[in-house]
């Protein structure tokens, strides 16, 4: 039993932004174990007021470079919403294509780049080019064809100029989307040899285990990351307009983004999240891949959520040929988009990012300038849970050493794929 331990990691590596844990053992007793949430805050909500409606999307994709797809994406349906464009069937597979490229990015970065090292206990991928040279080229590959469908769909790989208000800019041609195709076919092997060694590697992650509250949009039709209904494992469905009555912000001292709560003390978004509520509208190869790991909803180990991002992985390029070919059956056209007549009224945007449920909400006037927005991301829902794993993680680690009591709760926070920087918002202070 360790009896005194005073940590400080001051910053967590090998996730995006700054964070801190801390941890301090007294006689074999935990005084403290804190997640401090460090960066200074984002103020995009404040930056969109008084833009018109046609900057907004541009704007908010800004606010992170990994997720900027779903920024955007979100972005728009808030818009639309609330100038009342619908858009077509068309744009919305291309849209959905969009989301896939984006989930796929992410995923295999954060798997490949940021979690792997802990699997073979090394400090950063570097190691593994000498070690595991074959693996790397297989990650480097999957990420490299993300980037190309990315770039079609989105016209570059971040900070979308092709998702526009109403639809799709420029659509692609059946030459450059059945070029997509057979490269997304090639990746099946690449897939499976990254698959493998996770699955050689997955005793290293802890057999822990808490319960909390999972929220993900949910369907009946499918595995939902563009559109559905706020699913919770504890309370059912709610409608996405009424997203702050799930939601419920509140602040901490130790962090400059806020928490969120619902039924619970906490709950947690993101793949596992998805994966627990829509594991029955996953592809069957991702089904597969799920048993091959014993990940079966509804999993409670904060750690299997790296391997609830292979599963998506998977299902992400099988569910992108599934829309190319209906694309292309169904031929593609290039659509007008639906003229905006800019009015007043409020729209509220809803999108499965890779690290969970991300709402972006506007008010606009009568001229279509916006005057009110919020924007709720999936990291700062997550911390709060983040804090209550860590809470019941660390006493289960005072048998160890104290590098492996660091490592243990590193791993803890990298498991969610946070990404710091997006969540830390505008916080509005009156000073009397």
């Amino acid at each position: 039993m360790t009896e005194e331990v005073n940590l400080h990691i001051e910053h967590l590596t090998r996730v995006e932004g700054h964070g801190d844990i801390v941890l301090n053992v007294k006689k074999g007793h935990v005084e403290r174990v804190q997640w401090n949430v460090t960066e200074a805050p984002r103020l995009f909500e404040a930056f969109v007021q008084g833009k018109p409606y046609y900057q907004i999307a541009q704007i908010v994709s800004r606010i992170c470079g990994i997720c900027s797809i779903g920024h955007t994406l979100a972005s728009l349906k808030a818009t639309e919403s609330a100038m009342k464009l619908h858009i077509s069937d068309q744009s919305r597979e291309i849209r959905k294509l969009a989301i896939h490229a984006e989930n796929m990015q992410s995923h295999i970065l954060h798997l490949g780049y940021l979690t792997a090292p802990d699997l073979f206990g090394v400090g950063s991928v570097f190691p593994l080019i000498a070690s595991n040279l074959e693996a790397v080229k297989a990650i480097i590959k999957i990420h490299r064809v993300a980037n190309e469908l990315s770039d079609l769909i989105c016209g570059r790989t971040t900070h979308p100029i092709n998702l526009v208000l109403g639809g799709i800019w420029k659509t692609p041609s059946e030459r450059q989307i059945m070029e997509v195709k057979e490269k997304l076919a090639r990746l099946e092997d690449p897939l499976n040899s990254v698959g493998d060694i996770l699955l050689s590697k997955a005793n290293v992650l802890p057999a822990f285990k808490r319960e909390t509250e999972y929220i993900a949009l949910t369907s009946n039709e499918e595995y939902a990351l563009y559109e559905g209904i706020i699913g919770s494992t504890d309370t059912g469905t709610t409608p996405v307009s009424e997203y702050q009555e799930v939601t419920n912000e509140f602040m901490v001292p130790q962090s400059t983004a806020k928490y969120t709560k619902h039924a619970r003390d906490s709950y947690m978004v993101g793949a596992l999240a998805r994966f627990n509520l829509n594991s029955q509208e996953l592809c069957p190869k991702a089904l597969d891949w799920g048993e091959r790991f014993g990940l079966e909803s509804i999993c409670t180990n904060p750690f299997m959520n790296n391997i609830a991002q292979f599963v998506e992985l998977v299902h992400s390029r099988e569910e992108a040929i599934c829309i190319i070919d209906l694309l292309l059956s169904e031929g593609l056209k290039n659509e007008k988009r639906p003229k905006v007549k800019p009015r007043s009224g409020s729209g509220v945007g809803a999108i499965e990012v890779p690290r969970g449920i991300l709402f972006h909400d506007y008010t606009y006037d009568e001229r279509g300038i916006c005057k009110k927005a919020n924007c709720i991301i999936p990291t700062n829902q997550n911390h709060n849970n983040i804090q209550k794993d860590l809470e019941s993680l660390s006493p289960t680690l005072l048998n160890k050493s104290e590098k492996a009591i660091e490592l243990g709760l590193e791993m803890l926070v990298r498991a969610y794929d946070p990404c710091i920087s997006c969540s830390t918002h505008l916080v509005k202070v009156n000073f009397n």
